[in-house]
């Protein structure tokens, strides 16, 4: 199974970082949240990318033109101008990298890659700034239980911002820094779909979010795949921070190949 993830946007929340490179090279720990991905789908087996690039797409295809150079050892010989590659690295993936604009909204990034895919085969699609411990078998196995086009993994993170109790004396009663939203369930990504559902994205730009989601869903074809571990983006530097943190602490629940 392919999984096709979106590396096109131009990443305003985050412009710190994003003005240089793509959302999705920012790094956490020394390498790319991209790969960080890349690396949750292949602890499952995955490891066939495709790759919806855009803005400064370039720096994504150089960085896995030149990954075995990054990530091995190698002997230079400068008197016969040859090299040895002396540790090979642990990856086995093939990455398809497709330039699907600077403009192009999530939907319509999804459909110019179609002819890359299997149209007998399901496919996992997900976002380039978002890490979770998701676990990727369980959710193919729900996805292909109940029969319909796509499944969404449906999330309940907690509120980005800390809540009062306060009473008629405005003293506070009861701080709580990170609330649980409640019932309220998330789009966090790592869908599984079938080829079809990209006949759901019309002919113009638009969201995946949008038009092709809403048609699918009024089609009764999309089910939410819960997911109740940790899941967290990296839309702002706070959150970036907090990625960081947990990973150079040893402490990223989303590492699950190790």
């Amino acid at each position: 199974m392919k999984a096709v993830i979106l590396a096109g946007g131009l990443g305003t929340r985050l412009s710190e970082e994003t003005q240089s490179r793509p959302k999705p090279m920012v790094e956490i720990g020394g390498l790319p949240i991209l790969w960080h991905i890349m690396k949750i789908f292949e602890f499952h087996g995955v490891k066939e990318f495709i790759i919806c690039c855009g803005y400064k797409g370039y720096i994504i295809k150089e960085y896995f033109d030149n990954y075995h150079l990054r990530n091995t050892d190698v002997t230079f010989d400068l008197k016969t101008n040859s090299t040895a590659v002396v540790r090979n690295t642990k990856e086995d993936w093939i990455v398809t990298c497709v330039d699907t604009g600077n403009e192009t909204l999530t939907g319509s990034r999804l459909k110019k890659i179609k002819n890359f895919l299997d149209p007998a085969e399901s496919f996992l699609f997900t976002y380039g700034d978002g890490v979770g411990d998701i676990d990727i078998t369980k959710l193919i196995k729900f996805h292909k239980s109940h029969g319909k086009l796509a499944t969404v993994t449906a999330v309940n993170p907690p509120g980005r911002f800390g809540i009062l109790k306060i009473n008629q004396n405005n003293k506070v009663e009861q701080f709580n820094e990170k609330p649980d939203i409640g019932n309220s369930w998330i789009n966090g990504g790592f869908f599984v779909l079938e080829p079809s559902t990209i006949d759901y994205i019309p002919k113009n730009n638009v969201p995946w979010e949008e038009e092709p989601l809403q048609s699918i869903t009024k089609d009764n074809q999309l089910c939410a795949y819960k997911h109740t571990g940790f899941w967290q983006p990296m839309d702002t530097i706070a959150e970036k921070k907090l990625l960081e943190e947990l990973y150079l602490s040893n402490k990223a629940p989303w590492k699950v190949w190790e």
